[in-house]
């Protein structure tokens, strides 16, 4: 048995205390806000993913085909909300078309189940879309992913592990056999450090000194709700065509798991971490992302649909006008804001993303330095992961 401190109280964090406690480990969770799951896994739009976009054999690719499964068999054995209603990716005139087969083909290689269909087949699915063209993706789902985080923090306090909410982190130290945890309560002396610190992660990493391989850039992800009455215009999610030269895949309509209908995400660069509002700004960690070349790299790449995204985010006409090509009966009158997230994007010196999760060792500690969407989906997977990685370091010891 081994004692293990996890920062961070995300969905990653506690599926990882989850396996850990449920194997008789010694589990302390470290987490700084009052509540579970207060920012990327709260603030999303409560997705199952297929692995329908990534690189095949990447673990995005192949975490998310497993993660599908396994989430959604959780959500089963505990009575959490969930719905598998498929998905549309819809081509809305004939130049995306080939885009479309691409990822179709993307689909056959990753083992997602999908299959092309027409027009007139995607009005059976969603009438109200617009398109000359869809995939539509039987695996994707929709979930309570706080509802997730709730069971998993009951299970690892029943299995002896412990929650201390309203505890920062501050440094951590491997000293020979142990790694010595300082929060703002005090130090915690353990066997192995492992840190889910999301929008914090790379400077977790560095107070742990740790050299990380990327720095976090905060992307604010905005959206907005349609309004009562007007839900029907959605049965399931609706999903564009993705541009493969853009780094986002665009604005969608997304069925919530409490009947509500998300339109979004716009994309524009957070002025703070935890920036979900334009107001939201942080000198500090603004100035932090400013010096970091790999932004303006990145910018430089996709100045123009930066600026585009920009200008969206100020008006909601705009706003409407990208959706209306998915649904063409969505007007500015149908959409109320609702709460944004941050993406927590892991962005190299030379301006390139990391595409797939990242995970980072260093003696007696693992890092998740990048872990955005679709780690809820992968969540159980990543976990899993994580264990393997202790338990090697565990056989190097002895």
């Amino acid at each position: 048995m081994s004692r293990v401190v996890v920062v961070g109280a995300g969905i990653v964090g506690l599926a990882v205390a989850e396996r850990l406690s449920a194997r008789g480990d010694e589990v302390v969770v470290v987490e700084k806000e009052h509540g579970l799951a207060e920012h990327q896994t709260g603030r999303n739009s409560g997705v199952v993913h297929s692995g329908l976009y990534y690189k095949p054999g990447s673990y995005k690719a192949t975490m998310s085909a497993a993660g599908a499964k396994s989430i959604i068999a959780f959500a089963k054995e505990h009575g959490i909300a969930h719905d598998i209603c498929g998905k549309l990716v819809v081509a809305t005139d004939d130049k995306q078309v080939p885009e479309l087969h691409r990822l179709a083909a993307r689909a056959v290689e990753n083992g997602v189940p999908s299959r092309l269909i027409s027009a007139a087949e995607a009005k059976e699915y969603e009438p109200h879309v617009n398109a000359v063209a869809a995939l539509r993706v039987e695996s994707t789902g929709i979930i309570d992913y706080p509802g997730v985080c709730r069971v998993l923090a009951e299970l690892t306090v029943a299995a002896g592990g412990e929650i201390q909410l309203g505890t920062a982190f501050v440094s951590a130290r491997t000293t020979g056999d142990k790694v010595i945890v300082t929060t703002s309560r005090g130090e915690i002396a353990a066997d192995y450090l492992v840190t889910c610190a999301g929008l914090y992660s790379d400077k977790v990493a560095e107070a742990s000194g740790l050299k990380p391989e990327a720095r976090i850039i905060p992307f604010r992800g905005e959206y907005f709700e349609l309004r009562p009455g007007r839900e029907d215009l959605v049965r399931g999610l609706i999903y564009p065509v993705p541009d493969p030269n853009l780094p986002f895949l665009g604005v969608h309509l997304t069925r919530m798991i409490n009947g509500s209908v998300h339109a979004g995400p716009n994309a524009v660069f957070a002025l703070a971490r935890e920036g979900y509002r334009w107001r939201d700004i942080d000198v500090k960690e603004l100035v932090d992302s400013l010096v970091w070349p790999g932004l303006w790299k990145l910018g430089a790449r996709n100045a123009v649909p930066g600026i585009k995204e920009g200008i969206r985010s100020t008006s909601r006409r705009l706003f409407a006008r990208s959706l209306a090509q998915l649904v063409p009966e969505v007007t500015v009158g149908d959409l109320v804001p609702t709460d944004a997230g941050v993406r927590a994007q892991a962005l190299r010196r030379d301006g390139s993303m990391v595409d797939d999760f990242l995970i980072q060792e260093a003696p007696r500690q693992v890092h998740v330095l990048n872990a955005p969407s679709p780690a809820a989906t992968c969540s159980l997977e990543i976990a899993d992961q994580i264990v393997s990685v202790i338990d090697r370091s565990v056989e190097r010891t002895r």
